[in-house]
């Protein structure tokens, strides 16, 4: 049963790197961005639930705020401050993003205090038990939410138009671009996914710890982008596989090598060793 809880336990944080290294998928696949400002709106999501719901007590109004909140947000960061670089060598949206990331984290320290918000009454802390397990009602959402946004999120890119043409533009754009489809309708399209998921994962997060600090970002930012690669970059499926891959092992890993490396440096070990074997990734393409 031990290893069971650990095995679960390790699904719940890799579905939440999932959440946040797909939208920093997205944002590579088509524009060969490392957006490491994705960061900054997953901090904002968590913000966005803590006052929401603090304010208005309603847990649906407060997912609704920090999906579409940070969604919108994510497509106004992209109009000002990627659009006019993207024909700049890479280093230069690089750059600016992680310029943007401290700006946003400073922002966050001023208007929001240096020592975070917490929930005045947590949600979703109560124990569940389901077949012999037992974790927080929290954390079983946190499992159930990930499925529905990631399923979604296939289904969209896969069933409709909108996403048959995202598709499409990373695939060759300039074919895209002559059969009709808007390279700006797609790119605000691919922004306004990645960010809403960073969102969402950034509320979650903040609902479990039941603390959303002005540097909550900082890890989940180091850790998508060692993701991303591991899983190929440009990859959706790959990404998806390492996210969880990553949770499994760190799960494990605090119960065997605890005392020698903490769970961070579990993880990039781990990730060390399989880009030894296999630097290219997992996987390739979207």
């Amino acid at each position: 049963m031990l290893y069971l809880e650990l095995f679960l336990q390790g699904l719940l944080q890799g579905s939440i790197y999932a959440l946040v290294a797909v939208g920093l998928t997205l944002v590579y696949g088509l524009l060969r961005i490392l957006h490491v400002a994705h960061a900054g709106l997953y901090t904002l999501g968590g913000y966005f639930g803590v006052l929401v719901y603090n304010s208005s007590g309603s847990l649906m109004l407060s997912g609704i705020v920090a999906t579409f909140g940070v969604g919108i947000l994510g497509v106004i960061i992209y109009r000002l401050c990627y659009e006019a670089i993207l024909d700049q060598p890479p280093f230069v949206p690089l750059i600016a993003s992680i310029g943007l990331f401290i700006a946003m984290e400073e922002l966050y320290r001023i208007l929001f205090g240096s020592y975070g918000v917490s929930y005045t009454n947590p949600p979703l802390q109560q124990m569940l038990p389901l077949g012999g397990l037992y974790l927080r009602e929290g954390e079983w959402v946190t499992i159930l939410v990930s499925i529905i946004l990631i399923g979604g999120l296939a289904w969209l890119s896969s069933r409709t138009r909108l996403g048959l043409a995202w598709r499409a533009t990373v695939t060759d754009p300039q074919m895209a671009e002559s059969f009709g489809i808007d390279p700006i309708r797609v790119r605000y399209f691919n922004f306004f996914i990645g960010s809403a998921l960073a969102g969402t994962a950034g509320m979650i997060v903040g609902i479990l710890n039941n603390l959303v600090e002005p540097t909550m970002g900082s890890v989940p930012s180091y850790k998508a982008l060692a993701i991303i690669v591991l899983g190929g970059l440009g990859s959706v499926r790959g990404t998806l596989v390492a996210a969880l891959a990553l949770g499994v092992v760190e799960s494990y890993g605090t119960i065997y090598l605890g005392n020698v490396l903490n769970r961070d440096a579990i993880a990039f070990v781990f990730l060390i060793l399989v880009l030894m074997v296999r630097p290219q990734g997992m996987f390739r393409g979207v």
